[in-house]
């Protein structure tokens, strides 16, 4: 009814304003540092390697950190009880009556989102914090504030374990583009088995 249709709106409009919040948050760190005279593509490493062979890179790193990051679902379903470990995005998606909702979604989890933030959690948070406190905190306090900006307890243990496999692809590889598509391809294989269940049946 009007009613449900206004809440997608609404929604949709909470989605869009938190890409662009996301993005400019990306666009003002990016000014500061460059006003700082710092070279963000030598640093950040993203010429080092072609798109390509970052997304190559990305899926296998991927495929590695699976088992981690289901181990990391099932302690938490353990743990927690049977809630939905799925953040709200997600829930959102695969309940959402409205294709353009779902474009909009898909364009968020698989562009927006792994650009921003990999940019600001594995490229400036963990690259600060690992200058002055070492690579191990680094690598655990960022991990630890990705899973806790997205406010979702029964997910917040997959997503430390990912955030922790997406700083150790940004560090072991020298290239933050490696950690993005990692990041995009994680999203995109989440949407893609919301949108098609059955092909994760035998």
């Amino acid at each position: 009814g009007a009613s449900s249709a206004q809440v997608v709106r609404l929604r949709t409009a909470d989605l869009i304003l938190n890409a662009v919040v996301a993005v400019g948050l990306v666009l003002f760190v990016a000014a500061f540092l460059k006003l700082r005279r710092f070279n963000i593509t030598e640093l950040t490493g993203l010429a080092r390697l072609s798109f390509a062979r970052a997304f190559v890179t990305g899926l296998v790193l991927l495929i590695f950190a699976y088992p981690l990051i289901i181990f990391a679902d099932w302690l938490t379903a353990r743990l927690l009880g049977s809630g939905s470990s799925r953040q709200g995005i997600i829930e959102l998606f695969s309940g959402s009556p409205s294709m353009e909702q779902r474009v909009i979604i898909i364009l968020l989890a698989t562009v927006v989102a792994p650009v921003a933030e990999e940019f600001i959690f594995r490229f400036f948070l963990y690259g600060v914090i690992r200058r002055y406190l070492g690579r191990s905190i680094g690598l655990i306090v960022s991990a630890l504030l990705f899973a806790a900006v997205h406010v979702h307890l029964p997910s917040f243990a997959p997503l430390f374990a990912l955030g922790i496999c997406f700083t150790l692809a940004y560090e072991w590889s020298g290239s933050l583009l490696v950690s993005m598509t990692m990041h995009a391809i994680f999203n995109a294989i989440t949407l893609l088995a919301l949108a098609f269940p059955n092909i994760l049946e035998p």
